[in-house]
């Protein structure tokens, strides 16, 4: 099949007019009848129906219309791959993944990469999937499991297609990098700083501050406490039957923030206490600022997660940050993560 043949069969399955096709086309009216014939003679099959004054797809047609638009993607994207002048690989990170875990790593993969060019953008978890998804990020790390996406995808397993995704949509791909622990932080003079433990039960009666409703460190916060009820964030907490209930409606908080180092500075002066991922407040800690206390009734965890397009990994500097990223976490977890 010609490609030019196959570039206008896509023009006139998507506006189911010739007259349309070959104005977006810029070929006369003919020439796009004559193409679209031509394949049909190469297929050995009808693709338009012209019986109607307007014309339709027939089955056959909708069949190469399905795979027209994956095609001629695959085929832009292997002369963008060819043609640009040096790799590039966009990467997107939540605010605390990228301040605390993404400079060891791309220091790491630029010592074995040196001629890609790396584009870092910040944003919320949803704005990160949706950029992947849109082909406006090559992969995002963020806490949790992405929509639609199960955890721990195997490479064999075939990825999950979103909601009312048409045939040419990818879908995502995500692995989970490593469980991170969420703890409490407190003033340096609070009561349970030198304890430095404590149950749900008794850190419930204690005045929290948080991040506003619809951020994922907002419902890490309600999971464990239990003050909302929600299947979509992957921070989990087991705990004793008479712990569980006795914070089974967890403290609203006293204030709401829209930024974790608001929310450490404001711990750190004393307003209250915050549930965070320790990968987030560590450094607070190790400066004195914050002190930390764990849950001593429940396993507190929320997964580190990479999410990518299912078609991406045809692009070399993304399969190479992405073996950077898992080589650096697994063979030096201490200078990243909790031990």
């Amino acid at each position: 099949m010609e490609l030019r043949h196959l570039r206008t069969f896509e023009a006139v399955a998507r506006t189911l007019s010739m007259t349309g096709a070959a104005r977006e086309l810029h070929y006369a009216q003919s020439s796009v009848s004559d193409q679209v014939q031509a394949l049909e003679r190469e297929l050995g099959v009808e693709l338009v129906d012209r019986s109607q004054r307007r014309i339709r797809l027939t089955a056959r047609g909708e069949v190469l219309a399905s795979y027209t638009g994956r095609i001629l993607g695959l085929l832009d994207e292997a002369r963008t791959a060819v043609v640009r002048p040096a790799p590039e690989l966009a990467l997107g990170a939540l605010e605390t993944l990228s301040r605390h875990l993404l400079p060891g790593v791309l220091a790491s993969y630029r010592a074995r990469h040196p001629e890609t060019r790396v584009r870092v953008s910040q944003s919320n978890r949803g704005e990160l999937h949706g950029a992947v998804r849109r082909g406006e990020l090559d992969l995002c790390l963020t806490f949790g499991t992405p929509p639609n996406v199960p955890p721990n995808v195997p490479p064999n397993v075939p990825p999950s297609t979103p909601p009312n995704a048409g045939p040419d949509a990818p879908g995502l791909r995500a692995e989970t990098l490593a469980e991170e622990p969420l703890v409490v932080i407190v003033p340096p003079g609070h009561r349970l700083a030198t304890r430095g433990r404590a149950d749900l039960a008794e850190l419930a009666a204690e005045p929290f501050l948080a991040t506003q409703r619809g951020c994922g460190f907002r419902e890490m916060y309600d999971t464990a406490f239990g003050s909302t009820s929600t299947d979509a964030y992957a921070a989990t907490a087991t705990a004793t039957t008479t712990a569980t209930a006795a914070a089974a409606f967890g403290p609203e908080p006293v204030a709401e923030v829209d930024s974790i180092d608001t929310l450490g500075a404001c711990v750190a002066a004393g307003m209250g206490c915050a549930l965070l991922p320790l990968l987030a407040v560590r450094h607070r800690a190790d400066r004195g600022e914050v002190a930390v206390v764990e849950v001593g009734d429940a396993e507190l965890r929320t997964a580190i997660t990479m999410t990518w397009l299912e078609r991406s990994p045809a692009n070399p500097a993304l399969t190479g940050f992405q073996d950077a990223i898992r080589r650096q976490l697994s063979t030096r977890p201490s200078d990243l993560l909790t031990s």
